[in-house]
């Protein structure tokens, strides 16, 4: 035991001397290894060493880094640099320690393809768009509704569409006296309008054939023959229409006929015109279909008439035994309710009717009240939350007058009456 007391207490002197002359400097940098934070001099921290499981004191000890960022593969949640997690990488089936080896992405958004549910960012679901023929990695194949790819998704008992009470009748359309709007039919269609109330009667002083069908209106009670202060070709006035929607993408149009004319002659109408060939037939009891759907099958057009005939016309659906109303005509904005007018108001499908008159007459004055945007927006938003279900029509007078399409397209971006308010389009 005494043999080793002399060697230990040289060891212990050289070192001791050592420190005491100079203070160990391992990588010679000039900075004490008690205050250097890169004991070894190879670039890494000394902390950091440790948590990579490296030796801080052994500079040819160094973390591995493939991308070269300094923060070891150990530790590095994208170790090839290339910008895409490991683990998200691993999800990808592409190799996180290789930067050329990166998942496919069409989009760009950072979701590789194979997990991606949009893979093409056109905001169709790649189901939903295989299923119908289009191709899900291409974004320039892909159909949109109502102006948004995402309104396709959406089942026509959910969307809500701007709907214009006898559309026809108007200055342009060369009525006289009685005018529900100041604008016709193109700047009701390039305004967003996708709904009419129509009211086709025979002409005045014609045969009563089924080529004598017109557009008009009055509130005479029966007394006056309702064209009287004027009178619209009805099959001029849905040619137009036709021609309109042919030449748009993804729109649904409906129909509300008051229809004061048999069966057959209305048929005729709109047969030569080409709306009963677009025409949807709804069963009562079916879910209704997306608007995409309807826009794929070409039947892409919704008749609701408030007159059932005795004959079977398919395409002519009752309007009051697939949708309802709330009251209409009143005479100040207080009377306005949500409650049932006509219909069945267990059906999802139901008109908001807002507009107020005046002696029974549209009023250009209280439309423009009523229409202001936050105004209908409350009263809609109101109605949605006391019904359950969306309002699917907005009908109004004087369409010009306030905001009803802004109003739909901010309803149409909400997708409960609860939700946050989108901003003002």
């Amino acid at each position: 035991m005494k043999r080793h007391v002399v060697p230990v207490i040289a060891v212990i002197f050289i070192l001791t001397s050592g420190c005491m002359s100079s203070p160990p400097d391992l990588d010679g940098d000039g900075i004490s290894d008690s205050e250097d934070l890169d004991i070894d001099g190879d670039g890494w921290g000394n902390n950091i060493e440790l948590n990579c499981s490296t030796d801080p004191l052994i500079s040819i000890s160094v973390p591995s880094d493939i991308d070269g960022d300094l923060v070891c593969d150990f530790l590095d949640s994208d170790d090839d640099g290339d910008l895409w997690g490991d683990f998200t990488e691993l999800d990808c089936s592409t190799d996180p320690l290789d930067n050329s080896s990166v998942p496919a992405d069409y989009d760009g958004d950072m979701i590789c393809d194979s997990l991606d549910k949009d893979a093409d960012g056109d905001g169709l679901p790649n189901d939903w768009e295989q299923s119908r023929g289009f191709d899900h990695l291409d974004r320039d194949d892909y159909i949109s509704c109502h102006g948004k790819a995402e309104y396709c998704l959406r089942t026509y008992d959910d969307f809500t569409f701007a709907e214009a009470h006898n559309a026809y009748s108007t200055p342009e359309d060369g009525v006289l006296a009685g005018i529900n709007h100041l604008t016709g039919l193109q700047s009701q269609w390039e305004g967003g309008i996708r709904s009419f109330m129509l009211d086709p009667h025979h002409q005045m002083g014609s045969q009563n054939e089924k080529e004598d069908v017109v557009f008009c209106h009055s509130s005479g009670g029966g007394v006056i023959h309702p064209c009287l202060f004027g009178s619209v070709d009805a099959f001029s006035w849905l040619r137009t229409l036709n021609s309109l929607h042919n030449n748009s993408s993804g729109d649904v149009v409906s129909f509300l006929f008051e229809n004061q004319i048999p069966g057959d002659h209305l048929e005729y109408l709109l047969n030569v015109t080409g709306i009963l060939e677009k025409a949807y037939v709804h069963e009562l009891g079916d879910p209704w279909p997306s608007i995409g759907d309807l826009s794929l099958s070409g039947k892409n057009m919704v008749v609701f008439i408030q007159y059932e005939y005795q004959e079977n016309y398919t395409e002519l659906m009752s309007a009051w035994r697939h949708t309802w109303d709330t009251p209409y005509g009143e005479s100040n904005q207080a009377e306005m309710t949500c409650n049932l007018g006509r219909g069945d108001s267990s059906q999802p499908v139901w008109h908001m009717n807002n507009w107020l008159s005046t002696f029974g007459l549209s009023d250009a004055t209280k439309a423009e009240e009523v229409n202001e945007y936050s105004t209908l927006l409350n009263r809609a938003l109101l109605c949605w939350e006391q019904v359950g279900d969306r309002p699917t029509f907005i009908g109004v007078d004087y369409w010009e007058q306030g905001e009803v399409t802004n109003v739909t397209k901010t309803l149409n971006d909400m997708a409960h009456w609860s939700d946050d308010i989108p901003p003002h389009p």
